[in-house]
């Protein structure tokens, strides 16, 4: 019998079999480490000696270390690694290093600052907060009065005014409990009055929790109908706070104040702007206010010129843009403050280059947008002639370049209604016709002859927008309106031919929307209900959508050349003959358009005028008899 086997001596681990552990193990890895560090420490204690005569001596972190004492076993040399005994010597430190310790302790701070933060965003910790933010410009005040002139009194308060500003930032994931006690103690008063302060550097600290507070898209409840009521009663409490106090001649003023040479200001003027659009997107009626009462119009239109592209630039177009739409009293205000040359210079800096970039685009998509816009009122139309707008427009067409399609947009907007017959003029004169057609056969350009870019469908609604305009405004036997006619005769017809082709394809896409009308009445019908007013004006929003605009619009000029001109009416009847149609069809669609445009639509922006209805009329009177 082999004594040996029946008692056999456990293995001890030994340090040079020591496990080692990955270079940044998780805190899981770490917290099982020490779990079987300390069971493994108890099993050694109490094991049996050896009955072979071993000693009874305990091995101890010395003893392992002098017989060890040629090898080196701490990876990266670490001190610590193997030091770490109790007070009978034993080892128990899990073979930690000081790089992994430093790990475990981050994870456990992390944790403790999550339980920070989560109870400061409750009504104690928020009114800890804000008690904090009061004592620090208390503070602040006091030091900047008995030392004015001394910066190291003082400097100390101020960084401490600066940590708490900061420290108001969360309050915006917790709306409906910050709010209110913003409003409630006052600290908004004290915030508003830091938009004076000396140091720029806190201003723009309190600029940035402005545009904080004021995103509707933070701490907004997902899906809680209750709650997100709750976020929007406590911003608009907010708001209606920081108006009272004003804050927006305050924040107008400090836009003078920065300098965007530097970086901190660049971004104080960013937040400026963004918590323009915050307010405006919460209550669009404020956009009057904004404008009339302050002077944010002067300075964006003064922004937008600057010949360098940065962000601020941008935004700055985009809050013009934002503050045009929509609005007839601010569209007035811009002609007024010499808005409409202003467009028309920055615009004109890409008649030669593209944009460099999709920043630069959106700038320039909302330049236009802004004319546009304001084209909406008769008197910027007359300041858009004087401006030589119609020029631009047609030079900027005839370079193809990227602001080719919003050029075409502004001519539609420029010439539509009674009000646009000076532009209408002006484009004639400016030689557009030519310009206009070539875009409109989809002709390419000098440098790219066999490259003919086809027209975008929203080029094609524009296009025969402003020839549609150009044949309401024009006088009859003018020699302007003679010479857009002569352009539909040239070439064997061939501009009729695209129109017939553009009918086509409208009918076709609006036979499909047909199919979904009857569809969603048949659904209605099913379900036992009536078919209401309500639904017919949708079903013809839906038309319009579907190609119905398009085809009233081609048939509406289709009519004009047709009355106009023997010839082209001939050939007009042989076309749609060869389709099973005629020109009732067209007749057909014009009694539609009658009777859906009302006497005060766009096309009549000026009293007296004869009625978009009255030309109608007399187009299907003129095409009856055939």
């Amino acid at each position: 019998m082999d004594i040996d086997s029946l008692f056999k001596v456990p293995k001890f681990p030994t340090s040079g079999n020591k496990r080692k552990m990955p270079a940044n193990p998780t805190p899981e890895m770490l917290k099982k480490m020490r779990i079987e560090t300390e069971a493994s420490d108890k099993d050694i204690e109490t094991l049996p000696s050896s009955p072979r005569g071993k000693s009874k001596t305990r091995t101890t972190v010395e003893d392992a270390m002098d017989e060890d004492e040629d090898q080196s076993f701490a990876p990266g040399g670490d001190a610590d690694y193997f030091i770490e005994e109790d007070e009978d010597g034993r080892f128990y430190g899990g073979g930690l290093t000081s790089e992994q310790k430093d790990i475990l302790n981050i994870f456990e701070r992390a944790g403790d600052e999550v339980l920070a933060e989560s109870d400061e965003l409750t009504i104690t910790g928020i009114r800890r907060t804000l008690l904090k933010f009061e004592r620090a410009v208390s503070k602040n005040q006091d030091q900047r009065s008995k030392y004015p002139d001394d910066p190291t009194k003082f400097i100390e308060s101020e960084a401490d005014l600066d940590n708490a500003i900061k420290s108001l930032l969360p309050l915006a994931q917790a709306p409906a409990l910050a709010y209110s006690e913003l409003v409630r103690s006052e600290t908004i008063v004290l915030l508003v009055g830091l938009l004076s302060h000396e140091n720029m550097d806190i201003v723009i600290d309190v600029v940035e929790v402005f545009h904080e507070l004021t995103d509707e898209d933070v701490g907004e409840a997902d899906g809680n109908e209750e709650d997100s009521e709750g976020h929007a009663a406590s911003l608009k409490l907010l708001i209606e706070s920081l108006l009272e106090n004003s804050i927006m001649d305050l924040l107008i003023g400090n836009l003078k104040r920065l300098n965007e040479d530097e970086e901190s200001d660049r971004q104080g003027v960013f937040h400026i702007l963004g918590f323009f659009e915050n307010v405006i997107g919460f209550n669009p009626s404020l956009a009057t206010d904004l404008v009339l009462k302050t002077n944010i119009l002067v300075w964006l239109l003064q922004r937008i010129q600057s010949k360098k592209h940065d962000e601020n630039r941008g935004y700055a177009a985009e809050l013009l843009s934002i503050l045009l739409q929509d609005n007839q009293a601010n569209r007035l205000e811009l002609g007024k403050k010499d808005g409409i040359e202003t467009l028309l210079k920055v615009a004109s800096q890409y008649r030669r280059r593209d944009p460099v970039d999709a920043e630069e685009l959106e700038f320039m998509e909302n330049v236009f947008d802004s004319l546009c816009s304001a084209l909406n009122e008769p008197d910027n139309k007359t300041l858009f002639v004087e401006a030589e707008g119609p020029d631009l427009m047609v030079l900027l067409i005839k370079e193809k370049m990227e602001c080719r399609s919003k050029s075409i947009k502004t001519l539609d907007y420029a010439m539509s209604g009674p009000a646009g017959t000076l532009n209408c003029q002006a484009f004639i004169d400016a030689l557009g016709l030519k310009t206009l057609f070539s875009a409109f056969m989809g002709k390419g350009t000098k440098k790219h002859k066999s490259a003919a870019l086809p027209l975008a469908s929203e080029d094609t609604s524009h296009i025969l927008g402003i020839i549609s305009s150009l044949f309401s405004n024009l006088p009859s036997d003018s020699p302007e309106r003679i010479r857009l006619l002569t352009k539909f005769v040239e070439n064997n017809y061939d501009k009729v031919d695209k129109l017939l082709d553009i009918r086509d394809n409208s009918l076709s896409r609006l036979r499909a929307a047909d199919a979904e009308i009857e569809r969603q009445k048949k659904d209605v019908l099913a379900d036992g209900e009536e078919i209401s007013p309500e639904d017919e004006d949708a079903w013809y929003i839906l038309r319009l959508d579907g190609g119905l605009y398009t085809l009233q619009t081609v048939d509406y000029i289709l009519a004009w050349i047709a009355m106009e001109d023997d010839g082209i009416r001939l050939h007009l009847s042989q076309m749609l003959s060869r389709k099973n149609l005629s020109l009732k069809d067209v007749v057909q669609t014009l009694r539609i358009y009658r009777d859906n445009v009302g006497e005060d639509s766009n096309n009549t922006d000026e009293a007296g005028s004869t009625s978009q209805k009255a030309i109608l009329q007399g187009l299907i009177l003129a095409l009856e008899p055939t």
